[in-house]
């Protein structure tokens, strides 16, 4: 099915979570002797499609890659309260719109990688990928392999309480350190973010900087043939060789895909979307997947736009079909384009 471009009916941000709100305009966007000095590396007009999962994006303002903990917090405190700050991530569950993004995209690199286990505690960076986590906590007989099959990073699954498999990140969260927009460092406990289905109380403009997790013991043979059996699941039933940022939108009222006893066939997300008609659906480059109707995929010269549209053109119908209105899932920040952010 191929569905006309009517443009991007866009909800409010209070109604449809995964939309992050417009950011007040300042007077003039920063140029570089605005911006407090850095180890680490700042990169004006970065196109963003370079460095998400879709590959769509217009630029970002600027693009921080900070050194470590120290940089970041330095940096932030430093930084003009007006500029917007996006932490980013490995943008495995973004759209970003043709338009852009105005102010600070940061985005965690080497200083923010690394896993340190001990005992059944896992510390990890929040750049680090969930899949390293979970390979490194596997070899030392620690089971975190709900992580093993979880686009993106450390960051991102705190901050979306990400989960598979009978697990979430709550499930196993200690604390996490973070950098305030005002540039504090803080420990966040559970309480403070308070996990719910793919939603924490992450404060405006933090970044999440390290996360401790505890996970069960286990023998590491054991933990890596389990592992490869949940590999070897998701690649028969998930589009794993596309451009896609993973599932699309939430399974309606917070059920969730981990086979727990509220699981419920009917109120899933792909379950909807099928009695919808709408598998395998397209808008120019953006499809509805036809081996997992929940990922959308970019298939080779999609907009933001056409991704988006498609998007909300599936919760139409699916509203339509159903009466039950899907929340995204993925995260849509940004300017569509001609009309870029100016901070």
């Amino acid at each position: 099915m191929t569905i006309p471009d009517r443009g991007v009916g866009v909800a409010s941000p209070v109604a449809v979570r995964g939309i992050l709100p417009p950011v007040p305009p300042r007077s003039t966007p920063p140029d570089m002797t605005d911006l407090p000095q850095t180890r680490g590396r700042l990169t004006p007009a970065k196109p963003l499609s370079d460095l998400t999962w879709l590959r769509v994006g217009g630029p970002a303002e600027w693009l921080f890659q900070p050194a470590d903990l120290e940089d970041l917090a330095e940096f932030l405190a430093a930084l003009d309260p007006e500029v917007p700050v996006f932490p980013m991530g490995v943008g495995s569950n973004l759209i970003v719109r043709d338009g852009g993004m105005a102010g600070v995209v940061v985005r965690l690199g080497r200083g923010f990688n690394h896993i340190r286990i001990e005992g059944d505690r896992v510390t990890a960076g929040a750049g680090a990928l969930d899949a390293h986590v979970a390979r490194k906590a596997a070899e030392a007989g620690v089971d975190l392999t709900f992580l093993r099959t979880i686009p993106g990073a450390m960051g991102g699954a705190v901050r979306m309480n990400a989960g598979c498999y009978g697990s979430y990140t709550a499930d196993h969260f200690v604390e996490a350190r973070a950098v305030t927009r005002q540039g504090e460092v803080v420990t966040l406990t559970a309480e403070d973010l308070n996990f719910r289905y793919r939603h924490t109380d992450l404060p405006e403009g933090a970044v999440l900087a390290e996360v401790v997790l505890r996970g069960e013991r286990g023998e590491p043979e054991a933990l890596v043939a389990k592992m490869e059996d949940q590999l070897a699941r998701r690649d028969a039933s998930q589009p794993t060789k596309e451009r896609t940022a993973g599932s699309t939108f939430r399974n309606p009222a917070g059920y969730s895909s981990t086979g727990r006893p509220d699981d419920d066939m009917s109120l899933k997300a792909w379950k909807l979307i099928d009695d919808a008609g709408m598998r395998g659906a397209t808008r120019g480059g953006a499809q509805m997947s036809e081996k997992h109707s929940n990922f959308l995929i970019n298939t080779g010269g999609a907009s933001a736009e056409d991704l988006e549209s498609l998007g909300e053109e599936v919760r139409k119908r699916v509203f339509e079909s159903s009466g039950m209105e899907l929340e995204w899932e993925v995260i849509r920040i940004g300017a569509p384009a001609g009309a870029a952010e100016t901070g």
